[in-house]
């Protein structure tokens, strides 16, 4: 009977932290929010990420991108509860790129231009991108034979955006960029013009379930 009457106090102070939870979670409408929520609230045991309609093929990004902005997804097991919540969607520019990169910082810049020049002279000559790339490149783009996958401005560097997302370079047309700041040199091939992708910015917390 002790034991009953302790359980029936819990219960009610264990279903209030848990409104108390969720009416907090509600209340987050932006990525900001979103940061210091879980710098709050065991950043351990939560994350802020993004999900791109072209890479992430899932069945979790399925529901999530049906969701409206605002929208939860609540998942349960024997003892986690994890939410999922859809702070920002949006439509934003994304292109995809071939690249061998060369790392001056490894060797000096004449060398790294040198090098460009050798493997640039190569695939003129017939050589394919992706396996100049394989060889010469560095980097995890080079076990891709150059593929960066679908990217958007502000993943790479300053010097990279600038000259890559440039509307002036056509398909297959190959191309230098140099990032003195950061030492890189590459050579560049544009293999998808601008495209609109959805991308959503979800915010994942996890609790235990005691």
């Amino acid at each position: 009977m002790k034991h009953l009457f302790t359980l029936l106090i819990l219960v009610p102070l264990f279903s209030f932290s848990q409104t108390s939870f969720e009416k907090q979670l509600d209340s987050i409408s932006t990525p900001e929010e979103a940061t210091s929520f879980l710098k709050e609230n065991k950043p351990t045991h939560g994350k802020l990420f993004t999900f791109n309609k072209e890479k992430h093929k899932t069945r979790l990004a399925d529901d999530l991108f049906n969701l409206s902005k605002g929208g939860k997804k609540v998942s349960r097991t024997d003892f986690k509860k994890t939410f999922y919540k859809v702070i920002d969607k949006a439509v934003v520019d994304y292109y995809k790129f071939n690249i061998i990169v060369f790392d001056a910082a490894k060797t000096s810049n004449e060398d790294a231009k040198t090098k460009r020049s050798k493997v640039l002279a190569q695939y003129e000559s017939g050589y394919r991108f992706k396996d100049l790339a394989k060889h010469n490149s560095v980097g995890p783009t080079a076990k891709m034979g150059g593929d960066t996958g679908w990217i958007k401005a502000g993943e790479m560097s300053e010097a990279f955006d600038n000259e890559a997302f440039n509307e002036d370079h056509t398909l297959n047309e190959i191309f230098s960029i140099d990032d003195l700041e950061n030492k890189k040199y590459y050579l560049v091939i544009k293999t998808e013009n601008r495209t609109p992708i959805e991308e959503i910015t979800v915010l994942k917390f996890t609790e235990d379930i005691e």
